[in-house]
């Protein structure tokens, strides 16, 4: 059979006599311009799309900066410009996303390797045009709402207006939510580093407005019922002494009962930790908590009844004591220090006790904790200077509850206590209960198979010395090995306490240890709690074998070391562990005390399994 004449050609015409046939140079003159033009219009775009991203980024940071940056502002000023800030932020993200969609940009995304920065960008400007778009606009709006439900005169928070927004705040919450999560599947490591410091960016970012949003989510779904929008409610106020260090924090001492009724707060019945030292709670707890904690006596001896850092059984505890001493129910329980305190004076404002002592901010944490103990060497008349203490702070902190001025500042104030743990609060209405432990301000020593690293001190001496110790804590992934990760946990207590000038109350031994001790020197219960199921293998202090008790809480294997800690020294306990392999970084338990712990979590590779 004959091949047709034109097949014929075009099979036996060489290769590169095709760029010859006008027809085809043309389509291939035509490709080629379309790659360009392509190409130039990514290039052209992707600088205005960053050009916008910058744009929303400036707008999104005032939200951040505004309350340095205007502090005489009224609080409708200051919503009013972060209104104006997130339409601003909403109106140049949408122009960044608009910018990288399209013919050129999505088939270039999916070029591999070559198409991953461009993916990333993609990403980033839909994840800025969503937030900003349904998360952030409904939240200013309903903050806008919110506010005008109050009243012309900055009246209190409505709480039946809280209660109607805590569906657009879960909804807010749920779409940051979201957002974060396709983050999450960008490309992380491109060959464009200045798209990948972009995704890193943004994704801090949303990190922190998602922890914000939730919170508002949660506040509107648990506030009204806590503050009295159903009815009075009763809590038990602790405050802890983080000169003597327990569980939860520190030793507790004087407490208060709030009242709670249509959103407002009122303190009474301010009283010391002695009106409570004989007491019998009834409350069922766990049969290990009995096993670890049952020679403290916590729930017969007050000054103990935090002995473990999970926050609820305190309260529990807190509560039944109470409703024994004065039979009382009360509907919650919180607890709160003196670095708290601080911490929200630094918002309402200094004031002046009867005797003309003036307290701030600064000088919160040494007056109650240290020089407190030198001025009134008379127990029951330092007991009732405290007591005046608290008074005062809680009349201010209410004052400045009522100062529509002061008001956004010390709730601000108030949120970084919850989230710090200074500040934990207990529910004894399951609903609220579920809500708050999920938090940070739950105080809740988590439960499940999450790696953990908690250092956890008691005070066994009876002295106040804790004010002066310092804490520092470093974990070290190891190789996996068919057992578990090895992991080595370094902890190194310091006593800066002075050899002399101390009052004896605050050095006196209440141990009274067989052996010669001195002013200023110390005595800690040590406790770790790892992660679940994990193994000791061997443990050190100071370079010679240690032998560490064994326990357990909440599934946490727990161990423990009764520790001396001489004035000016330091001593270093060194873990060895088998924990179950992961590649996550382990949640750190950090116990409120005067001196912050410091930490270092050292990275690791994964394990291959």
């Amino acid at each position: 059979m004959k091949m047709p004449r034109l097949a014929k050609t075009v099979a036996t015409r060489a290769p590169g006599n095709l760029l010859r046939d006008p027809r085809v140079l043309l389509s291939v003159c035509a490709f080629a311009g379309l790659l360009l033009a392509g190409a130039a219009w990514i290039a052209i775009t992707a600088v205005l799309a960053r050009n916008e991203l910058l744009a929303a980024q400036r707008d999104l940071e005032t939200l951040r900066g505004q309350p340095n940056v205007q502090p005489a502002a009224s609080p409708a000023d200051q919503l009013r410009t972060a209104e104006a800030a997130v339409r601003n932020a909403a109106r140049h993200a949408a122009r960044a996303h608009r910018l990288t969609t399209g013919p050129a940009w999505y088939p270039a995304s999916q070029l591999p390797l070559l198409g991953e920065p461009l993916r990333t960008v993609r990403g980033i400007a839909e994840a800025s045009d969503l937030l900003t778009h349904d998360a952030l606009t409904p939240v200013t709006r309903t903050a806008a709402e919110l506010m005008a439900a109050t009243g012309s005169d900055g009246g209190h928070l409505d709480l039946d207006a809280l209660r109607r927004a805590a569906p657009v705040l879960q909804q807010a919450s749920h779409s940051t939510s979201v957002v974060l999560t396709d983050m999450a599947k960008l490309p992380h490591a491109t060959w464009l580093p200045a798209a990948d410091h972009a995704r890193a960016q943004l994704a801090e970012q949303l990190a922190r407005i998602s922890s914000v949003t939730d919170d508002a989510a949660m506040a509107a779904r648990v506030m009204p019922s806590m503050l009295g929008a159903d009815g009075p409610r009763r809590y038990l106020a602790v405050f802890e002494n983080t000169a003597e260090a327990r569980g939860t924090g520190g030793l507790p001492g004087a407490f208060a009962v709030v009242t709670a009724e249509g959103g407002r707060l009122r303190f009474e019945d301010f009283g010391n930790d002695s009106e409570l030292s004989d007491f019998h709670a009834a409350v069922d707890l766990p049969a290990e908590y009995t096993a670890l904690y049952g020679p403290s006596a916590p729930t017969s001896t007050w000054v103990n009844s935090n002995i473990s850092p999970h926050f609820p059984y305190a309260a529990r505890i807190w509560a039944a004591a109470w409703r024994a001493h004065s039979g009382q129910r009360v509907d919650g329980a919180f607890s709160l220090d003196p670095g708290a305190l601080a911490g929200m004076l630094a918002a309402s404002g200094s004031f002046s006790l009867a005797d003309g002592t003036v307290v701030t901010a600064a000088n919160m944490v040494d007056l109650t904790e240290r020089s407190s103990y030198a001025t009134y060497e008379n127990v029951p008349e330092r007991k009732a200077f405290f007591l005046d203490v608290a008074r005062a702070v809680a009349d201010r902190l209410l004052e400045a509850a009522d100062d529509p001025a002061r008001r956004p500042a010390l709730f601000a104030a108030l949120q970084r206590q919850l989230k710090e743990g200074r500040i934990k609060v207990w529910s004894a209405h399951s609903a609220e209960q579920r809500e708050l432990q999920r938090r940070p301000l739950g105080g809740v020593l988590p439960e499940g198979a999450a790696p953990l690293a908690g250092l956890v001190v008691t005070n066994a001496a009876g002295t106040k010395l804790d004010y002066y110790l310092d804490r520092h804590l470093v974990w070290t992934p190891g190789r996996c090995t068919a057992n578990g990760r090895e992991v080595t946990v370094t902890v190194r207590l310091s006593n800066r306490a002075p050899v002399s000038g101390l009052p004896t109350y605050v050095t006196q031994r209440v141990d009274k240890p067989p052996y010669r001790t001195r002013p200023g020197d110390n005595r800690l219960l040590v406790s770790y709690f790892a992660s679940e199921q994990a193994k000791l293998t061997g443990a050190t202090l100071d370079g010679r074998p240690a032998l560490l008790g064994n326990a357990v809480e909440r599934g946490h294997p727990v161990y423990t070391l009764d520790l001396e800690m001489p004035a000016h020294s330091s001593r270093i306990l060194v873990l060895h562990l088998l924990e179950r392999p992961t590649n996550r970084a382990p949640t750190v338990l950090r116990q409120p005390l005067v001196r912050p712990l410091q930490v270092a979590v050292r990275p690791y590779g994964p394990c291959d399994s």
